[in-house]
């Protein structure tokens, strides 16, 4: 099946683990999957003496759905991570401009309404406030106080169409400021469903290597297969000693 084959046949069951048990993943994602297929393939070469403890040839191909259960909500939860940043360092390029834009007009409006009182003082208006709701605010609002005073504006030679940019500019800032800031709760569940995902897959996971290591246990030669790579070479090198940090080598 496909991932995502995987992911709608099991998600029932994964939504079903309490939020209490939801851990993140102690490993990263693409290897434990990969240590997961690894493990279907080593242990389905030890169907008989595996299926006298319980492990039959049906638990090690559910674990393979597991597998693709869990890659397809990471694939979810990344796309939703890595929408939210992309949004971010759009901001980043196009606030700055949005709010040169901004002070452009306000500019503008204060000498093209110079003696009528009343438009001077709802530029003061608009002008007061300098956060992200305000600029995109301030940049529709002088887009309609603009184009309701077109004859002064033109008065002094102002491009007219710059009116428009400012509702346009509004309205698409509005949009990327709203990804920029993620709506909290989407990105919530679909972190929670990878990390259900992955309890799902490791129970399974740690029932099948428990066996094999209860099996083997005097036969180094398959007993190494239901083993982590990962958390073997993780920990040899953390007994490997480190030289101090100030330490300097010739």
């Amino acid at each position: 099946m496909a991932n995502i084959d995987d992911y709608n046949a099991k998600i029932g069951e994964i939504k079903a683990i309490p939020d209490k048990d939801a851990v993140e993943p102690t490993i990263p994602v693409d290897v434990y999957l990969q240590e997961a297929e690894n493990l279907g393939k080593w242990s389905i070469m030890d169907l008989v003496p595996l299926a006298a403890v319980g492990i039959t040839e049906v638990k090690i191909g559910d674990m393979a759905v597991r597998a693709g259960a869990l890659r397809e909500a990471q694939s979810v939860w990344f796309k939703d991570r890595n929408a939210q940043l992309d949004a971010q360092r759009e901001w980043g390029i196009q606030s700055p401009l949005a709010f040169d834009l901004r002070d452009e007009l306000v500019h503008t409006f204060r000498y093209a309404f110079r003696n009528e009182a009343s438009l001077t003082a709802r530029v003061a208006a608009i002008a007061d406030g300098n956060t992200n709701s305000d600029m995109i605010q301030d940049l529709n609002d002088l887009s309609v106080l603009g184009k309701n005073n077109t004859a002064l504006l033109q008065n002094i030679g102002f491009d007219l169409s710059k009116l428009d940019v400012a509702a346009e500019k509004s309205a698409a800032m509005a949009e990327l400021l709203a990804a920029a800031n993620g709506d909290k709760s989407v990105q919530s569940e679909t972190k929670m469903i990878r990390d259900k995902a992955f309890v799902y897959l490791k129970q399974m996971v740690d029932e099948i290597r428990d066996a094999g290591k209860y099996v083997f246990w005097k036969n180094e030669k398959r007993l190494k297969g239901y083993r982590s790579d990962y958390l073997r070479q993780k920990n040899n090198n953390s007994d490997t000693p480190q030289p101090p940090a100030d330490s300097q080598t010739d």
